[in-house]
């Protein structure tokens, strides 16, 4: 049986993502969670093709997504923003509905480290969440600057590539 660790190392060394921040008042100029999210992709490897701010609605965020899976140029989408409970947050929703395959292990852990190491259990208000739409890989986390550090350091960079060489598997 074969290790993680060699899955890793069949890993493609390449991937190209998109950042996409769901939020009805971010600008390019304020937005530190996608400007976090960009840097640290950047610094792991990873090649960041397209950054997008975008309302919270839900039409909105759906036609951003089949726009990215349909443009073949993007292999996976980080989302922040528009997770938590309010009547205004829609993320979740918009995300969770075009999925072919959800990964709830990604929501699980990530509440889990929320919970462990920042927040205690206002954790259970967040819906992170993170699938498969086509061969593109799709993570939605919260929209601060911590939720983004936590989620992009403990569980996508260490896994982005291990999650490509499955989704690309024949």
């Amino acid at each position: 049986m074969r290790s993680v660790d060699e899955h890793r190392n069949e890993a493609p060394q390449q991937v190209s993502c998109m950042v996409v921040t769901v939020s009805d008042t971010r600008t390019s100029e304020n937005d530190s969670s996608g400007q976090l999210m960009q840097q640290l992709l950047t610094e792991h490897g990873y090649e960041v093709v397209r950054y997008e701010i975008v309302k919270d609605e839900y039409d909105g965020i759906r036609q951003l997504l089949r726009e990215a899976v349909s443009s073949r140029s993007v292999e996976a989408v980080l989302l922040t923003g528009g997770t938590g409970i309010a009547p205004r947050d829609t993320t979740y929703e918009a995300v969770r509905s075009l999925l072919n395959k959800e990964l709830p292990g990604f929501g699980e852990i990530f509440r889990y480290l929320s919970y462990t190491e920042d927040i205690g259990p206002a954790a259970i208000l967040s819906r992170a969440i993170a699938g498969t739409i086509g061969n593109m890989a799709v993570f939605s986390m919260p929209g601060s600057k911590g939720a983004v550090k936590l989620a992009m350091e403990k569980i996508i960079l260490p896994e982005l590539r291990h999650v490509m060489r499955e989704i690309y598997k024949k």
